[in-house]
């Protein structure tokens, strides 16, 4: 898997489309539907689902948390502690050579419910703690989700597919207002994307 991927594959998307298997003709156009319908559901999350094929170093910015009186480094998404370091530049000159060697990821129980730990908390015995400027901290890690969650994978046909749509509704109005069925196509997910995606949806602020 890579970063940021699309969700569904053309031929997954073809058959919720319920196009024949045999019939490729469109297959371009429903491969930019689904990689559409990923982005979509990735910035209504904050987030992506997708993860990076090796460790790779990111810099972030830690803040003080007076009600935990700890460090805390908020993160892209962490799912496995393989390959994971976390290194300091104390003096600001773009060297992190200082290990934080005794941490806590939050949140605690995310890997027992199948979700990324978001957050580092430093413990005060720690050999290194953050000084808190602005990238300051280096953290090495396998980022992002081990797997598309089937729910991500489910909101990603349903968006598609109201993408594919839209190549019939040019006035961004589908369905028919003879019949009852006409729906305007706002700029926003869909509905029941939405609600299918509310759990993943994530507020931070790393920097």
């Amino acid at each position: 898997m890579a970063w940021a991927p699309a969700y569904a594959s053309t031929a997954e998307l073809r058959a919720y489309l319920r196009i024949p298997s045999g019939d490729t003709a469109d297959d371009t156009h429903i491969d930019l539907a689904a990689e559409a319908a990923s982005r979509a559901i990735d910035h209504h999350c904050n987030r992506q689902f997708g993860q990076v094929t090796t460790a790779e170093a990111r810099v972030y910015t830690p803040r003080w948390d007076r009600h935990r009186a700890r460090w805390i480094i908020e993160t892209d998404d962490i799912s496995t502690t393989d390959d994971l370091a976390i290194m300091v530049d104390d003096d600001d000159d773009a060297t992190y050579d200082l290990e934080i060697d005794v941490y806590r990821l939050y949140p605690y129980n995310a890997a027992a419910a199948g979700f990324p730990w978001t957050t580092i908390v430093v413990d005060p015995d720690s050999a290194n703690i953050p000084t808190g400027a602005a990238g300051s901290v280096e953290v090495t890690a396998e980022w992002g989700w081990s797997a598309v969650p089937d729910t991500v994978k489910q909101a990603c046909l349903l968006q598609g597919a109201r993408f594919w749509q839209r190549q019939q509704a040019p006035f961004g109005v589908a369905g028919s207002p003879e019949l009852g069925s006409e729906l305007r196509l706002l700029q926003k997910v869909d509905v029941d994307v939405a609600v299918m995606l509310r759990p993943f949806i994530r507020w931070w602020g790393a920097a």
